[in-house]
Order: structure tokens, then sequence, then C-alpha cells
């Protein structure tokens, strides 16, 4: 028994008349009369009883008339759902990302838009060091990250850019710098006698290297007290008085008791970036979508 032996049989149960069911189908009738009684024939059961003004379900075709309509149901779901899945609508996508990155408003807009877009794909989000997103990027457990720092030789990564973010000097509370005794834009050598307290090297490299980097431009090595795990971990040290540290400025949005922020002289040229990693041959329809979305709605 085929799908289409359950059609005919629904569109002449419907119907209760051949000529009108073969109408329907765009057929002739002798071939559907045809293919009634073969799926009589097949089931070993009488599925109508002929009448002069046309065609009555006997308590076989009844039973057989709701099977027909769920079989045939499911299969029109099954169609529908391999279709969205193809175009990338339907699906499961995972999605990492490093903490500083978590607070830029892009991010989450981007995964809440895709998400309102697309409710029938299943997100999963993880939070992890830039390393190893791009190992579970790599092991096909996430597809596609928000990174802030380069990932270096990564074998079938590719890493676009999204866009910059401006960074702030984050300081004690009441420090002699504190943006409430003077809120201009702070040169960046105005920190070279502080202690400076970073995100550890290895977990975010470009970070990292960007504000020695600019220090050096400026003229003096930074003095590095304390390396912190998380970017969330620098601002707690920051607010206990062990030193200053720079942060993207979207890192405010925490507000951290005890921390106070001051914008930086443009001279300083030093941004943080923050960029989508996925992996080169993507096949995954939805992760594509997901990327291509991204990418519409980055500035850069």
């Amino acid at each position: 028994m085929e799908l289409r032996h359950l059609r005919y049989f629904l569109a002449v149960a419907e119907e209760g008349h051949v000529t009108r069911a073969a109408e329907r189908l765009g057929m002739q009738q002798p071939p559907l009369s045809q293919q009634i009684r073969a799926l009589e024939a097949e089931l070993e059961v009488q599925l109508f009883r002929r009448r002069p003004r046309g065609m009555e379900l006997t308590q076989a075709g009844a039973a057989l008339l709701e099977e027909a309509r769920a079989i045939l149901g499911r299969a029109e779901q099954a169609v529908t759902a391999v279709r969205r899945a193809a175009r990338g609508e339907e699906g499961r996508l995972g999605l990492g990302f490093t903490s500083s990155a978590s607070f830029h408003p892009f991010v989450p807009r981007a995964i809440r838009s895709f998400a309102e877009a697309h409710p029938r794909v299943s997100l999963s989000l993880e939070e992890n060091g830039t390393a190893e997103l791009v190992e579970a990027l790599q092991g096909q457990r996430i597809d596609a990250a928000f990174v802030r720092s380069p990932i270096g030789e990564a074998p079938g990564i590719v890493v676009r850019p999204l866009l910059a973010e401006e960074m702030v000097a984050a300081l004690p509370e009441g420090h002699r710098l504190d943006a409430a005794m003077d809120a201009a834009p702070l040169p960046l050598d105005a920190l070279s006698d502080e202690t400076f307290i970073l995100y550890r090297r290895p977990l975010g490299p470009g970070l990292y290297d960007a504000i020695i980097a600019a220090c050096r431009r400026t003229g003096f090595s930074p003095q590095i007290g304390q390396a912190a795990p998380r970017l969330f971990s620098t601002l707690s040290l920051v607010a206990a008085g062990l030193g200053v540290s720079l942060v993207p400025a979207s890192m405010r949005r925490l507000r951290v008791e005890g921390v106070a922020y001051r914008r930086l002289d443009p001279a300083a040229e030093l941004s943080a970036p923050l960029n989508l990693a996925h992996r080169r041959d993507e096949t995954s329809p939805a992760a594509r979508r997901f990327i291509a979305a991204v990418q519409a709605a980055a500035p850069c």
C-alpha cells in the first residue's frame, strides 16, 4: 500500500462518489475505480458499498479513513519539516561566546533576532575561552562563536570581523583619575605609574597584546600586578583597589560596585574587536543562515 492509494481512498470517501473524486484528483474514473479495487484486494476487505448514487463506507472503510487521514497528515508534516531543515528554518544551532563578547549589545541582539525569526531552530549556548570555543567548532559541538581574540592557526576555521568598540579605563572608585573629578578623555600615559590588572594572555591574547602595544606606543611598559581568569574577575580586582585595567566599553553594563570608568583619548588607538568564528565549509543550513544574518547586521 502506497501513499497514493491512501489519497485515492480518501478522495472517494470524502466525495462519496468516484466521478467527483476522479475530478478532484485530476484523473479518469476507470483508473481510480481500478485502484480502489486493488486496495481492497490488498487489504482483503470491502471498503465501500456501491450505491446507485455513490459510494458508502463500510465499517472497515470508516476505520481506514481515520488512519489514512493521520498517515497523510504525518507525511505532509514530514515533507514540511524536511524542507524547513533544508532552508535552515528548523534544526539545532550551537552558539559560543567569550565572556567579554557576551556583554556587547550586538551579541544578544543577534541571537534574539535569529531566535524570533526561526522559532523552530533549537539554540544551545556555551560561554568559554577563545581556544576552547575554537576546539568546540572543530569538534562540531558548536556551529559559530563570538570571540575577541585572534585564533591563530586553526585549520578549517574562518574568523569574520563584525565591529570594533572603544576601550575604557576601569579605575577603583575614588581614584585620582575617577571620571567624577574630570570627565575629559583620559590620555593613556596618565596610567603609566599604575599597576595593571589584565585578562590572562593565554585566554585572551588579542586584548592583552593590544593593551601592551598601545602602552608602549605611548611611551611606557605597563606594570602588571594581577592576571585574572575572566574579565569579570578583572573588574572585581579593580573594585578591590588592586590596580586599574582597560576593558571593552560594553563591560560598563556590568555596573560593578566600586569601579569607575574613564573614556580614553582616541590617540591611544585602542579598540576591542568583536568577531564571528565558524567552520569554513559549513554544511548546516541553520548555521549558514545564522552566519549570513549576523554578517548582514554587522557594522563592518
